[in-house]
C-alpha cells in the first residue's frame, strides 16, 4: 500500500506538526494572558526544542537498529498531551516541562515516520515532499486551531488541542497493519546501499542549522512583530503566522516539483538567495505590506526542506534513521536554541533590531552548500534520478 501509506503518513505528519506550530501560535496568548516578556516566551519555544534536539537523533539511531512503528501513534499522543497540559497549568516551570514533553513526542515520531515514508516512496524526493507537506499543513493549521480554541476559553481551554493527536494516532493504525503483513511496507530500507558520505552530510546539516534559526526565529516572533508593525491584535498575529506556515507548505510542493528539473542542490542554493531578499522585506517593509513578504520568506526557506531530508538519507544510506533524526530533529531544533537570544536582544533593544541578523543566515546556507554534490550510487554508477553529476556553480 505504498501510495495509501504516503497519504496516511502525510496526514499523520500534519497532526503531529500541529504541536510544533502550536508552540509559536501560543506565544501571543502567553504574552497577553500571563504578561510574559520576549525572553520568557522564547524560553517556552526553547523548552519544546531543547529535549527534542537531543532526543530525535537518538530515536533515529534506534530506528536504524530496530523498526519501531509503534512510535507513530504513541508519540503523536504524547505531543498532544504536552501542549494541552502546558496551556492549562499556571506555573511557568510546569508549562516548560509539559511543552518539553510535547517536544519529545514530536522527536520520537519523525525518524521512524521518515524511514517508513522513504520505504513507501522508494526513496523518491517527490514522495518525501508529500510527506513533508503534511507537516507544513500541520504548521499552517496550528495558528487557526489555537486561535479558535483560545476564543472558546483562553489558555484554560488548551486541553481541546489534544484532539488532532487522537486523530493522528488513528490514522497511523492502517500503516501499522500494513507493516505487520509479510507483503506490506516492512522491515528495513530496501533502497540502494552505498558508502556513507559524512563530510557532505556535515555540510548539509550546517546549512539546515542556519535555515532553522531563520525560520524558528520568524515563527516565534512574527506574530508579535506583525502586531507591532500594523497596530493589530492577536488575530493579526495569528494571520501572520498562518501566512508563514502556508508559504512553507507552498515551498515544499514547489521544491519537490522543481527539483525534477533543476536538481536538488542547485534549487536549494537559488532558494536560499531568494530568501535573503524576502526576509529583509519582512524586517524592513513597513505596515501591512510585510504580509506580502512573510509567505515569500517561507517559500524560500521551505523549497529546500524535503530535498534536505532525501539528500541527508542519500549521504548516509546505511543510517537513514540517524540522517532523518539529525536533519528533522537536531539541526532544526537548534533554531529553538537561538530564540532566547533573539528574545533577550529584543527586550534590551527592539524586536526589529533583534530580527535583522536573520537576513544574513540564508547567505551562510548558500555558502555552505556551494561545495555539495549529488550523492553517488555505488550500485548503478550514476547520480540519483538523472540529476547532474556536478552541481558546482
Amino acid at each position: 500500500m505504498p501510495k495509501k501509506a504516503i497519504v496516511l503518513l502525510s496526514a499523520g505528519h500534519a497532526c503531529v506538526d500541529v504541536y510544533q506550530g502550536s508552540v509559536a501560535a501560543l506565544v501571543p496568548f502567553f504574552a497577553a494572558e500571563r504578561s510574559y516578556g520576549y525572553a520568557a516566551v522564547s524560553g517556552i519555544v526553547l523548552a519544546a526544542s531543547l529535549l527534542s534536539s537531543v532526543a530525535q537523533p537518538l530515536f533515529g539511531a534506534l530506528t536504524d537498529r530496530w523498526a519501531m512503528p509503534w512510535l507513530l501513534p504513541s508519540s503523536t499522543i504524547l505531543g498532544g498531551l504536552g501542549i494541552g497540559l502546558g496551556g492549562l497549568v499556571d506555573s511557568y516551570a510546569l508549562t516548560l516541562i509539559f511543552v518539553a514533553l510535547s517536544g519529545i513526542g514530536v522527536a520520537a515520531y519523525h525518524p521512524e515516520a521518515a524511514r517508513v515514508a522513504r520505504i513507501a516512496g522508494d526513496g523518491s524526493h517527490t514522495s518525501m515532499g508529500w510527506f513533508s507537506l503534511g507537516g507544513n499543513i500541520g504548521f499552517a493549521v496550528a495558528p487557526v486551531l489555537v486561535t479558535a480554541v483560545m476564543a472558546v476559553g483562553g489558555l484554560p481551554a488548551s486541553p481541546l488541542l489534544v484532539v488532532p493527536a487522537l486523530a493522528g494516532a488513528v490514522l497511523c493504525l492502517p500503516v501499522l497493519r500494513a507493516l505487520a503483513r509479510p507483503d506490506g511496507v516492512n522491515g528495513r530500507d530496501s533502497g540502494p546501499a552505498g558508502s556513507d558520505d559524512w563530510r557532505s552530510f556535515a555540510k548539509l546539516s550546517l546549512a539546515v542549522v542556519f535555515r532553522s534559526i531563520v525560520f524558528v526565529g520568524l515563527s516565534t516572533f512574527v506574530s508579535l512583530y506583525a502586531q507591532q508593525r500594523t497596530g493589530g491584535g492577536t488575530t493579526t498575529g495569528s494571520a501572520a503566522l498562518f501566512l508563514l506556515y502556508v508559504g512553507g507548505a507552498a515551498g515544499t510542493v514547489l521544491g519537490s516539483r522543481l527539483a525534477e528539473r533543476f536538481g536538488r542542490i542547485t534549487l536549494m542554493r537559488w532558494s536560499y538567495l531568494c530568501a535573503v531578499a524576502a526576509v529583509a522585506g519582512v524586517v524592513f517593509v513597513p505596515g501591512p505590506a510585510l504580509f506580502l513578504f512573510i509567505p515569500l520568506a517561507a517559500v524560500g526557506l521551505y523549497i529546500p526542506f524535503s530535498l534536505q531530508i532525501t539528500l541527508s538519507q542519500d549521504y548516509l544510506p546505511t543510517r537513514v534513521g540517524t540522517a532523518s533524526g539529525v536533519t528533522l530533529g537536531l539541526t532544526v531544533s537548534i533554531g529553538g536554541l537561538a530564540s532566547p537570544v533573539i528574545g533577550t536582544i529584543a527586550d534590551h533593544t527592539s524586536l526589529r533590531t533583534a530580527l535583522i541578523p536573520l537576513i544574513a543566515l540564508p547567505v551562510l546556507c548558500w555558502i555552505t552548500t556551494r561545495t555539495l554534490r549529488e550523492p553517488y550510487s555505488v550500485q548503478t554508477g550514476t547520480h540519483r534520478e538523472g540529476e547532474m553529476s556536478e552541481t558546482r556553480q
